[in-house]
């Protein structure tokens, strides 16, 4: 797997994925509703650690910054 994330948008996903689980576990949100966006923080962090988005391969979309060649 290509490395396809930059570093502002790996920050950017642990900060919604951790707004998202606060919000579940103080029980502002809850149900279906909680279940899913906690699912959806799960893979924000997971994305995130592997610096990997399936879902931009797929557009064929990167926020990595271009290396140099030397």
């Amino acid at each position: 797997m290509k490395k396809n994330m930059g570093s502002a948008d790996k920050i950017i996903r642990i900060i919604i994925a951790a707004i998202i689980a606060i919000l579940y576990f103080t029980g502002t949100i809850q149900g279906t509703l909680g279940i899913v966006l906690l699912i959806i923080a799960i893979v924000f962090l997971l994305t995130s650690m592997i610096s990997f988005c399936p879902l931009y391969a797929i557009f064929g979309i990167s926020t990595c910054p271009a290396k140099e060649k030397k």
